[in-house]
């Protein structure tokens, strides 16, 4: 895990390795649905892109509420660049000046300094206001002129461009960038001194005198930095597990507080805040994203941490866990992690859902999920076995090329990364469960050797308790993202037994924010408060759309499914017979018969029925004659070969319906037989 600033272009270096042709070790036959080809939800509707663009328009009530914020923004930029750093400069200097502690010399040379920064911020100042205004005459002339004399087209064109100028400006995520947390107007910015320092460190239990390093320096966000050394004997580390104390010392929550090493164990570097940086939610950067991401070497932004930096996680060497209790944004936690990883082509994205509903259909719709199912005990045992097994191969194509572990340059000669995501974990691991043991064997083995050969678990779980994820689990999974959770006990079932000790506990989240939680990394070695940028599926659509833009990048690099040959599969298919490639024949999740299952006949049925309940739903009702649902169809299709067709696939002869345009009771089907025929032709 990475904390840092983060960018697009961050995003698009190293280049991508794409998949494209797989070597011969990989088995397997591409799975198609039926007689259609898994094609992704933008290819199919076209309309699709600009109902969205209303449906966008709409939620946002037509930008208005943009347009102020706008011009506030461009204000405050203004601003900004009207002080530019001068104010900090100056403060630097005065304290700087303050610190010389009665040396001539340097008193001298700070008070020349003190000047030297007030005057080149006057002149500063003088250039940019005449900048301004010179600017504003320019503009205002032009206006002035286009208004009085243009028509009523050039006066409805100026109001557009001002309206436009505000909307842009003001759009989510204009001019406040990750890094940059606001700071509302008027709120007192952080003010702390040697005394108030030394009191809430002896307060937290270290008795002793510190030793300012570096006086305060206020930062244009609002926040501080110090650094000072603690007493003697006491370390960063020690303080660390006591942040909780020392925040309430200084009058602050946990949040508003972080201590980072400054070199030595015992020199602290503090940061402070008077407001609470995880307060207002933020959208993820995937919605700026265009183009592949790189998440195995640089990782995917999944959250933000207190000082507003992005944190990125890297899809590399590490099985995740995200836990906390319902509502507490896991989803939305997991769902940025999954979204970016299904940005990078090189991905085999698995998902098992925990529910029935439709939380991650925007994944098969799209055709980008490898393999997606609702809950099945006996499925997700067949597919945990089929990853061990491919797992054996692996390795023997990493042996051939001299490799303990999967690199950049070996993604596509082991077949591409594999990322299986498990929703509600509980549902096959609490205690009672059928096939409970054997799921748990599978995947301890998993999370335990597989990371090293690209295969990678992604468990989601509201219920953190030991019964649920076992210790050789939990700890095999070297991210652990805790959320809000009801006691000490299951918040180090995610942690690690001790966490709530040192500090660490997410029972203690006061508000509990939605995606605020413990992020821990032991790669990486950090260990922070993270809250997960916003991502919404069911008001704003966002998943739907970065899964179109998904499945471009994944089409363009022959890595949609249908495009590949899919050893995992290929197992699942033959040991079931049943397909759950991008979520079956439907893309709904449920599991279906494969196209060359099915006998030349079948096909044939299933052909039929699928096109009598297409002629049902053009017709608007459940009854309808053989000889209005052919000519729908059309083509060669006649009333006696639809028929006989019908009656092949299991859905009876004829019986006696209402139709609106005959009087009386005539023959036909109803839509309930065709639909179990059709049920059966596709193995569900």
């Amino acid at each position: 895990m990475t904390t840092a600033p983060y960018t697009e272009h961050a995003l698009a270096r190293p280049a991508l390795s794409l998949v494209e042709d797989l070597p011969d070790v990989v088995e397997g036959t591409v799975v198609e649905h039926q007689v259609e080809k898994v094609r992704p939800a933008w290819i199919e509707s076209q309309t699709a892109r600009l109902k969205a663009a209303k449906r966008h328009v709409a939620d946002n009530r037509g930008y208005l509420p943009w347009v102020p914020r706008g011009y506030g923004n461009l204000a405050q930029r203004w601003l900004d660049a009207r002080r530019d750093d001068y104010p900090q400069m100056i403060r630097s200097a005065r304290a700087e000046l303050k610190a010389s502690d009665g040396k001539v010399d340097d008193e001298s040379k700070l008070k020349e300094l003190v000047q030297q920064r007030r005057a080149e911020y006057r002149r500063h100042k003088w250039i940019h206001t005449g900048k301004t205004a010179a600017w504003g005459s320019v503009i205002g002339a032009s206006s002035t002129v286009g208004l009085a004399v243009g028509g009523l087209w050039i006066d409805l064109a100026i109001g557009l461009a001002g309206y436009a100028t505000g909307v842009w400006h003001g759009r989510p995520g204009a001019w406040n960038p990750i890094g940059a947390p606001e700071l509302a107007p008027g709120e007192p910015t952080v003010d702390l001194d040697g005394e108030t320092l030394q009191k809430a460190v002896n307060d937290a239990g270290f008795p002793g005198r510190i030793a300012i390093v570096q006086p305060t320096l206020q930062q244009p966000d609002g926040t501080s930095v110090t650094v000072f050394d603690m007493p003697s004997g006491a370390t960063v580390a020690a303080l660390r597990k006591k942040l909780e104390a020392f925040a309430a010392a200084l009058g602050r929550d946990v949040s508003m507080v972080d201590v980072t090493k400054a070199g030595a164990a015992g020199r602290v570097s503090l940061w402070m805040s008077d407001t609470d940086p995880f307060f207002t939610p933020r959208p993820s950067p995937l919605l700026d994203l265009r183009g592949p991401l790189d998440a195995f070497d640089v990782g995917v932004p999944v959250a933000w941490d207190k000082r507003g930096q992005a944190i990125v996680l890297p899809l590399h060497n590490s099985s995740f866990v995200i836990a906390g209790m319902t509502r507490s944004g896991k989803g939305v936690g997991a769902s940025n992690l999954i979204a970016g990883a299904a940005m990078d082509p090189r991905i085999n994205l698995r998902i098992v859902a925990g529910k029935e509903n439709g939380e991650w259909n925007a994944y098969a719709k799209a055709g980008v999920a490898a393999t997606y199912f609702k809950p099945s005990p006996e499925r997700l045992l067949a597919l945990l076995k089929a990853e061990i097994g491919d797992m054996g191969r692996r390795n023997r194509e990493l042996d051939k090329l001299g490799k303990s572990k999967v690199t950049t340059d070996t993604i596509s000669a082991v077949g591409g990364l594999e990322v299986l995501v498990i929703d509600e974990v509980a549902t096959y691991t609490r205690p009672g469960k059928r096939l409970r043991e054997e799921i748990l064997e599978a995947l301890i083995e998993l999370s335990a050797v597989a990371a090293g050969a690209g295969i990678l678990l992604v468990l989601i779980t509201q219920y953190p308790e030991v019964d649920v994820l076992p210790a050789a689990l939990a700890m095999n999974c070297g991210t652990r993202w805790a959320m809000k959770v009801d006691n000490a006990t299951q918040s180090n079932a995610i942690l690690g037994g001790g966490a709530s000790g040192m500090g660490r506990d997410a029972s203690k989240f006061d508000p509990p924010l939605p995606g605020l939680g413990w992020l821990v990394n032991g790669f990486a070695g950090i260990t922070d408060l993270a809250r997960s940028f916003d991502l919404d599926e069911d008001k704003r659509g966002e998943i739907s759309h970065l899964m179109m833009r998904a499945a471009r990048i994944r089409e363009k690099a022959g890595r949609l499914v249908g495009q590949w040959k899919d050893p995992i599969e290929q197992q699942l298919l033959n040991e079931t017979g049943l397909s759950s490639a991008a979520g079956g024949p439907d893309r709904n999740g449920t599991p279906g018969r494969a196209v060359h299952e099915l006998t030349l006949e079948q096909r044939q049925q299933l052909e039929a029925v699928r096109g009598a309940m297409a002629a049902m739903d053009h017709l608007d009702r459940d009854e309808a004659q053989l000889d209005e649902m052919a000519r729908f169809i059309g083509g060669s299709m006649t009333q006696d070969r639809l028929g006989e067709l019908l009656r092949a696939a299991g859905a009876g002869g004829t019986v006696k319906v209402s139709v609106p345009h005959k009087a009386g009771r005539v023959n036909g089907y109803r839509r309930a037989d065709i639909a179990d025929a059709r049920r059966f032709l596709e193995g569900a």
